[in-house]
């Protein structure tokens, strides 16, 4: 097993699609972290999942869930929060070319969503799992991010390596020195605090990762950094960060400075 790296960042997004969210702490059941797209905005008449490639501007709301219910927050300012209470009925939605049954939600937060996106949306509860497209969770390394920071010719300090983990969106971020340390795990087990996952492949990137992770904005050069010197999936995609799967189930807690 790979000695056990020190989580200097985590987090995931309540709502499938809006704003990567920090937390001090993350905790991991056998299907992945608790809360992590436990919701997400269906468009009810082409009976799909709303996927942040399609509606980059998604990124750009803050979704805060707690025991009264779920909070959102538009770049506008604008902000609702309410309970999400089950309508008693269930859609069949597309998600990347296959099925995936939902709940759908009553509440405030279909209106405003709807007029922030400009089409009629409704909030949904997923089961675990079924709107997360890869690994349940996803690690990547300091040392991949300042290596990426400075083919960008960004300096590697901390804002830096905070806005490009929000591009990529992992569940972890873990500290090494060594640049892609983590494609070296791939078919191992690595220890994150008291829990414990077995990686699984490399994760390949799209065009959202060229969405500024505030703004909702397309028009980042993260893409052709990669292009220069990251190898490609079989499907095209470029490779950057890795997928896992979770072996010991446990609460993962950011370290402190160090």
């Amino acid at each position: 097993m790979t000695p056990a790296p020190r989580v200097v960042r985590a987090g995931f997004a309540p709502v499938k699609g809006t704003r990567h969210q920090s937390y001090d702490a993350v905790r991991l059941d056998g299907s992945g972290p608790v809360g992590d797209r436990a919701w997400c905005l269906v468009d009810v008449d082409q009976r799909r999942v709303l996927r942040t490639v399609q509606h980059p501007s998604l990124v750009a709301v803050s979704a805060v869930a707690s025991a009264d219910g779920l909070a959102l927050t538009l770049p506008t300012g604008a902000a609702v929060s309410g309970p999400a209470v089950p309508s008693g009925a269930s859609l069949t939605c597309d998600y990347w070319g296959g099925p995936v049954t939902l709940d759908l939600l009553d509440g405030p937060h279909a209106a405003v969503m709807s007029s922030y996106l400009g089409r009629p949306v409704r909030l949904a509860a997923a089961p675990r799992g079924g709107v997360v497209y890869a690994g349940a969770v996803t690690i990547v390394s300091t040392g991949t991010l300042r290596a990426l920071a400075e083919r960008l010719g960004l300096p590697p300090d901390a804002r830096t390596l905070d806005g490009l983990a929000a591009r990529f969106r992992p569940t972890f971020v873990v500290e090494s020195d060594e640049p892609h340390v983590e494609d070296s795990w791939v078919g191992g087990e690595v220890a994150l605090g008291p829990a414990r996952v077995r990686v699984t492949s490399r994760v390949p990137r799209c065009a959202v990762v060229d969405v500024d992770p505030v703004t909702g904005e397309r028009g980042g050069r993260v893409l052709a950094a990669l292009a220069a010197y990251r190898p490609r999936h079989a499907s095209g995609e470029l490779l950057l960060a890795v997928d896992a799967e979770v072996v010991v189930p446990g609460t993962v807690t950011v370290a402190g400075p160090g």
